[in-house]
């Protein structure tokens, strides 16, 4: 689980939005036009571009089905 001062301060490389954590595994853009999400491996979120825009597409309500 992320500390809460660290979640305060990510936000999404790409567009420089603000995350929120979902189902403890994934950070979420709050951006609709972004919509990238960044999964949280060992407890450490890996806030790259390119791995967030592996998961655009998946919705966040089916994120609980993937596997950071």
């Amino acid at each position: 689980m992320l500390h809460e001062e660290l979640l305060a301060i990510l936000v999404c490389p790409s567009c420089r939005t603000k995350v929120t954590l979902m189902h403890d595994r994934w950070l979420v853009c709050q951006n609709e036009e972004c919509r990238r999400k960044y999964p949280i491996k060992d407890g450490i979120p890996i806030m790259l571009v390119e791995e967030g825009t592996k998961h655009i597409d998946v919705p966040v309500e089916d994120l609980d089905e993937y596997e950071p």
